[in-house]
């Protein structure tokens, strides 16, 4: 019997053999086929951080989500995931298309973006008036009403700009008041970073574009933005405010771990630096 088995077991052996060797002349042909010759792509380009969503249309989530419902929908509609979008604005400065929509009181586009499967927060919460919701949350983690939310606003505010929404019932109203009076009673969910008051004519010392490199985009501009705050943004835009923490050294937009310091002579500004974990970076005024 087990002289007679011999043969078979040569016979599966071979053909395994034969098969593997098969596969092992193939696939590296496969492969540089393959290399050589790409399958060809319908559609748009694919982006360089793919699978991952475009950034380009991430920080146009979440830039509409301050205050175009219509827009929101084009870009959320075909793709839900999108309502969770999150974009870094400068520094650390995250704001998801959620918080966005919520630190302006657009509670249109709260419930649009919620609709959608966007995760709501404690900001959300007190945006919406939902008192026993806020309350919870901070009686379970005390001291949680202190954080702050995207650009620095604090819970308080998101609270009343709830209350700029348009076409909100006095229910709405009503849940938001408490909310807001909730809020006030705590006496620490309002508190803001340190902001030493700039006159006009300091303000216009510090704006204009300074430069870090030769590239076209090695550079930032200092300019007023919408709140006649100083702002700090790349090149030619704007971006998050800065605040005055001592004498020309600033706070850019609710970071902590990030200052902006000018250097001045004689009353004219000469350049600034950036430090940040890992970096210094200085840029001369141009």
């Amino acid at each position: 019997m087990e002289e007679q088995a011999h043969p078979q077991m040569t016979r599966r052996v071979a053909v395994k053999s034969s098969l593997f060797g098969l596969l092992a002349v193939s696939l590296p042909r496969v492969v540089r086929a393959r290399e050589l010759e790409p399958m060809p792509q319908e559609g748009p380009e694919i982006p360089d951080r793919y699978p991952s969503i475009d950034d380009a249309i991430v920080a146009e989530v979440v830039g509409v989500s301050h205050f175009d419902l219509d827009r929101l929908r084009q870009l959320v509609d075909p793709r839900p995931e999108l309502a969770r979008a999150t974009w870094d604005w400068s520094f650390g400065d995250w704001e998801s298309a959620l918080g966005a929509a919520s630190h302006v009181g657009r509670r249109d586009i709260v419930e649009y973006l919620l609709s959608k499967g966007a995760r709501p927060d404690l900001f959300t919460c007190a945006m919406l008036g939902g008192h026993d919701a806020v309350k919870g949350m901070i009686e379970a983690m005390p001291g949680v009403q202190r954080i702050w939310g995207p650009h620095g606003i604090t819970l308080l505010q998101h609270a009343r700009n709830g209350l700029e929404g348009e076409g909100l019932t006095a229910q709405q109203r009503g849940d938001i008041q408490r909310t807001i009076n909730y809020l006030e009673g705590l006496g620490d969910a309002d508190a803001r970073a340190p902001d030493l008051e700039l006159t006009a004519a300091e303000k216009e010392s510090y704006l204009g574009d300074y430069r870090y490199g030769d590239g076209p985009k090695d550079g930032l501009t200092v300019s007023v933005n919408k709140r006649k705050l100083l702002c700090l943004g790349k090149l030619g835009q704007f971006g998050g405010a800065l605040y005055q923490r001592s004498a020309h050294v600033f706070a850019y937009n609710g970071t902590t771990s990030v200052t902006v310091d000018f250097e001045v002579r004689e009353g004219r500004v000469l350049s600034l630096t950036i430090h940040e974990p890992g970096l210094v970076l200085k840029a001369v005024k141009v």
